[in-house]
């Protein structure tokens, strides 16, 4: 692959304004330079913001219909480019080449279900006390919404907040991570072209400068956010300030919960999907195992085997199950949760030193004997390490699985239907799942966790239209 050179686009075009190049290498090996990106000032950031303004009323006024076809065309596109980007997002962030195509292949789905939008029935018809009234509801678009995307999911995260923005009237400027630019600019790219000039907009740089423009602009309707908790605390105090709209999914500590009639095949496969896939970078990362006691030895033990046998290496080897982490700042961190859990007493059954002389490797771990107050079983780690926990009965195991302060996703596994109805009116939780892993929603689905971990809005399917429009209530009284 050549070196990517990636610059912001306004107005439909790039735009080589901007301010220091910044060079990107490979996670699996620090000294591979594979492109560069031109950082946006401030500046810039207000050109953007203004040309997106300047898009909004013709690009709200045109039929949702219309508004979909060109979402249709962009899948397509992407579609012809589906291996590049994941090549492209393998060697930027470190995801195994085969997860990439998987979430490629998301991407173009994402944009297929949003350009459906534009054919679906919005709004209601209510009753009026006066018969000769017609009162009925419309969703308007909110205007210019603000884009906020992490590097975990390079692909699918800045689609799943532009597509249904696009589809329901809005004006979009993106401003991804900058560990995930070149991919992100490498869509825009295929993308904006195909829109209307300023109706899709990209900024690159730094959350502290660029994102904190982007959050703080008077002219920006809306924000949307997915990153860490203490980011988004901020986002939301400067949003909140100016009135505007905002929508923050954050961190999770995801706990599984394995009670004593499990499928143990089935959990041990589904648990260590949901723990090291992507290398544990998933906000809905599988981090807690809560095991009932009944299951809990032979459990353990088919679950270090298995972790043991999983493949580490180059991203772009179709046999890799682990891959790097993104960055030397993530590797540091997550090796010194590593070696707080040995510190804290916890038992290392799989791990240990970085299986590779280079890059920012980390080997999948598993820890027992965690106990629940240890920083291992309180802190979001995002990296392949997972701890197993103890717990009397199922009353006990929920308990633990709400005793931190994120509620994204949980999962439990059951042969008894009782114990999975318990286990979902009791777990705080946005999403819960039984026989399943914690990680995988489907984009048809509703996104979004409770406590901690979101804003309490919700992202994908038909919920996505709460946050990206307003609702306008009509009354239409007969005249004469």
């Amino acid at each position: 692959m050549s070196m990517q050179r990636a610059h912001s686009w306004i107005g439909g075009r790039e735009d080589q304004s901007g301010r220091d190049w910044v060079t990107v290498c490979s996670p699996r090996d620090p000294a591979e330079g594979i492109g560069a990106y031109q950082e946006a000032s401030a500046e810039l950031v207000d050109r953007a913001v203004r040309a997106a303004r300047e898009a909004l009323p013709a690009w709200s006024a045109r039929s949702p219909i219309s508004r979909g076809e060109l979402l249709y065309q962009a899948a397509e596109v992407l579609a012809e480019h589906n291996e590049e980007i994941a090549a492209l997002a393998a060697l930027e962030m470190g995801k195994p080449i085969g997860e990439a195509r998987g979430e490629a292949r998301r991407g173009v789905a994402i944009l297929r279900y949003y350009a459906g939008e534009g054919s679906r029935a919005v709004g209601d018809v209510i009753p009026a006390a006066d018969a000769g009234t017609l009162q009925y509801t419309v969703r308007v678009p909110v205007g210019v919404v603000g884009v906020i995307t992490p590097w975990n999911f390079p692909i699918a995260i800045p689609l799943w907040k532009a597509a249904p923005a696009l589809a329901y009237g809005n004006t979009v400027v993106m401003k991804p991570a900058e560990l995930s630019s070149l991919t992100a600019e490498r869509i825009i790219s295929l993308i904006a072209p195909l829109l209307p000039p300023g109706v899709l907009n990209l900024v690159l740089g730094r959350g502290a400068e660029v994102g904190a423009a982007l959050t703080a602009h008077p002219e920006v309707d809306a924000v949307s956010f997915t990153g860490s908790s203490g980011v988004g605390a901020q986002i939301a105090q400067t949003a909140s300030a100016r009135g505007s709209k905002f929508q923050l999914e954050m961190g999770g500590k995801n706990p599984v919960v394995v009670a004593d009639d499990a499928d143990l095949e089935l959990a041990v496969e589904k648990t260590v999907n949901g723990a090291m896939r992507s290398a544990g970078q998933k906000c809905t990362a599988t981090s807690r195992v809560i095991v009932l006691p009944a299951i809990r030895e032979r459990f353990v033990a088919a679950l270090t085997e298995h972790v043991r046998q999983l493949a580490v290496g180059d991203p772009l080897d179709e046999g890799t199950y682990v891959g790097p982490l993104v960055s030397k700042a993530q590797y540091d961190k997550v090796r010194r949760l590593v070696h707080s859990g040995v510190q804290a007493g916890a038992r290392m059954l799989v791990g240990g030193e970085p299986p590779r002389a280079k890059g920012y490797y980390v080997p999948p771990t598993v820890f027992d004997a965690v106990e629940p107050e240890m920083e291992i079983a309180q802190e979001e780690i995002f990296g392949p390490v997972v701890g197993v926990l103890a717990a009397r009965d199922i009353d006990h195991a929920i308990a633990l699985a709400n005793g931190v302060r994120y509620g994204l996703s949980a999962s439990v596994f059951t042969r008894d239907i009782s114990t999975a109805l318990r286990f979902v009116r009791g777990i705080d939780a946005g999403m819960v799942r039984v026989n399943e892993e914690t990680a995988g929603v489907e984009y048809q689905a509703p996104f979004g966790g409770l406590k901690q971990s979101s804003s309490h809005s919700r992202e994908q399917g038909r919920a996505a239209i709460d946050f990206y429009t307003n609702i306008k209530t009509v009354a239409i009284r007969a005249g004469g």
